[in-house]
């Protein structure tokens, strides 16, 4: 069934379910002041929402300090081992956090729960004969950069796809260098030389450079490298991709991007185990030939042929493959998709397919859950099917946020620094008491991307459920039918869902009612599309908010695509703040809305204000 697209019979064949977490409370608006009703709402035992440290990028969780400087050695884990479940013939699901197997974390000797995905990953490109193409976000970690620039060596084709924030060479990086590096960057450069200073004097040298720094190792063996700036532009959306094709048989993907963060852990910060995350190792020449075509298109003519390369909605749109492998029924997606695909065909609105038809559980894991019409496939799915079982975890650091659905499930709704509520915002009006925040290691996230759907379907991938991840980024995505593959996602939920906080916590709530009070007219955004139906939730006096800003010269400006000079016309924005606009949107990837704009440094609530209704994204 190679190549053939699915319709909505091959969804229901596929037996397409998901994944939910949930936890109940209501927000009713009653007026200036609105008030959340204590007398609906059923709260977590947690009372703070930070359940450990660290910055958040919805795109990339990579490196990051996140812990003291604490290198102390730990009493190690007691390892006892629960028998591990039978893997599938030809596709093989691995977790770094499993506690089915063992491992020594070979940088910071930490004997350890978790399969090792560095090393398997190693192991599976040691093995190729013909060919290795990699198209990952990030790539830091020694024992997989050595094994692809051994088979450069060898002669093989290598061919490698990086996203362009993580191709500079932080290793060799200069002091004058490091001090002109923004703080994240520097935060980051100081991590990865952390672990390529192998002996810790301070000094790295051309040793330790040779044996713990990927690019470094790559670059020497003359490793094929672009990124998703060689179509010509800046970069559009992020490269998100975590995959690996090998002898044009062999996948490697899932959530892992290939970092000491998010596979074993911080040098910082000994108590961390790697942001929480999953692997596939699949043989199937059919299923890497479809990704084959995906890859082809980003890498165009390569390093030095013509500026051919095509990224994001750029890309040939390729539509939902249905493939079998043995005996599993597989769907494989990319992301993202132009405008002129229906949303139906793009990979949320696969996923909302896939949720809309569970009929007894949804499970799911998630990094980041903001998709609103992912949400509502679930709604109508549980109102069509009250008894349906909607179980979740979501990183807390995105929990909590005004754009997060997890509120939705809540039957919440918290205002932006604005005033405004996300648009087509659809609270439920009987919220979920099955959602909430797993309790991880200090300064581990939880990075999956999966959902279980009637403990039979999962999906998973690369692809945060959110709308930046379905129309600005370069993403996969696999749905598998299969019960054995099903059981070790299952698992893997029921490990975390048993120590996981659920219901909204205490200083969430807090936050909506001083929210509420700030904002006594909130303002809801106009929905796009007339066929979404209007939030339920009562707002006083809906109103558009008027400004007496002067016009800008240039008149409405994308914010995602105009240069510093551009930026600088705004009202309130200065030649500094356009500058540091234009650095925070290359690091970060786009902005997707106003009020994202108050993480940049120099941008305030005031310069928001004025800027109101005169720039877009």
């Amino acid at each position: 069934m190679a190549g053939k697209g699915l319709n909505q019979r091959d969804l229901t064949l596929l037996g397409i379910g998901a994944v939910i977490i949930v936890g109940g409370a209501f927000l009713i608006f009653q007026g200036p002041g609105a008030m959340v009703d204590p007398g609906t709402i059923e709260v977590s035992d947690l009372n703070d929402d930070s359940l450990y440290e660290g910055t958040v990028d919805e795109n990339d969780v990579g490196l990051g300090r996140r812990g003291t400087k604490d290198r102390t050695k730990r009493t190690p884990e007691k390892l006892e081992p629960i028998p591990p479940l039978p893997q599938h013939p030809l596709i093989k699901v691995y977790f770094n956090q499993s506690r089915s197997q063992v491992y020594t974390d070979p940088y910071r000797e930490i004997p350890r729960y978790g399969d090792d995905l560095e090393q398997i990953i190693a192991d599976t490109i040691s093995k190729a004969n013909i060919s290795v193409d990699l198209a990952v976000h990030e790539l830091n970690l020694p024992r997989i950069a050595k094994a692809v620039a051994a088979k450069q060596q060898q002669g093989l084709q290598v061919r490698l796809i990086l996203e362009n924030t993580y191709t500079r060479d932080l290793g060799i990086a200069s002091e004058t260098e490091l001090g002109e590096m923004d703080e994240r960057l520097r935060d980051r450069a100081e991590e990865v030389r952390s672990y390529i200073d192998i002996n810790e004097d301070g000094k790295i040298t051309p040793d330790e450079l040779k044996e713990r720094d990927a690019l470094y190792i790559l670059n020497q063996a003359g490793v094929p490298l672009i990124d998703d700036t060689a179509d010509g532009s800046k970069g559009s959306g992020l490269m998100h991709n975590k995959y690996v094709l090998v002898d044009k048989k062999v996948l490697v993907t899932g959530s892992t991007n290939f970092t000491f963060s998010d596979v074993h852990g911080d040098r910082d910060a000994p108590d961390t185990r790697g942001n929480t995350n999953n692997l596939l190792v699949i043989n199937s020449p059919e299923l890497v030939q479809v990704y084959q075509q995906d890859f082809n298109q980003m890498w165009g003519d390569g390093p030095k042929g013509l500026p051919n390369s095509k990224f994001g909605a750029q890309k040939t749109f390729i539509p939902l493959q249905s493939i079998k492998i043995g005996d599993v029924m597989v769907g494989v997606q990319f992301s993202p998709a132009g405008a002129k695909v229906p949303d139906a065909a793009k990979t949320n609105g696969t996923i909302s397919q896939i949720l809309g038809g569970a009929t007894k559980s949804v499970h799911m894991a998630l990094f980041v859950f903001s998709g609103q019409d992912i949400a509502d496939a679930l709604l109508s799915a549980k109102q069509n099917t009250p008894d349906l079982e909607i179980k979740g975890m979501f990183d807390p650091n995105f929990s909590y946020r005004d754009f997060s659905e997890t509120l939705d499930m809540w039957g919440l709704t918290l205002a932006s620094r604005l005033c405004t509520i996300e648009e087509v915002n659809n609270p439920w009006s009987a919220a979920l008491t099955t959602i909430g925040v797993p309790v991880l290691p200090k300064g581990d996230k939880m990075h999956h991307k999966f959902g279980v759907v009637d403990g039979l379907t999962v999906i998973t991938g690369s692809h945060n459920w959110s709308k930046a991840a379905n129309s600005n980024n370069d993403e996969n995505t696999l749905i598998f039918t299969s019960p054995v593959i099903a059981a070790h996602y299952e698992r893997e939920f029921d490990r975390m869902y048993k120590r996981s906080f659920l219901g909204p916590s205490k200083k969430l709530l807090e936050k909506i009612q001083t929210t509420s009070s700030r904002c006594p007219n909130v303002v809801q955004k106009v929905a796009k599309e007339k066929k979404v139906k209007p939030p339920k939730v009562m707002v006083s006096t809906p109103s558009t908010p008027t400004s007496s800003n002067p016009t800008s010269s240039v008149g409405v400006v994308n914010i995602n695509t105009a240069d510093a000079s551009t930026l600088d016309q705004l009202p309130g924005i200065g030649p500094t703040a356009a500058k540091a606009i234009v650095s925070y949107r290359e690091v970060n990837g786009p902005f997707r809305s106003l009020d994202e704009l108050d993480n940049v440094k120099g941008i305030g609530a005031a310069t928001l204000e004025k800027i109101q209704g005169q720039v877009k994204f």
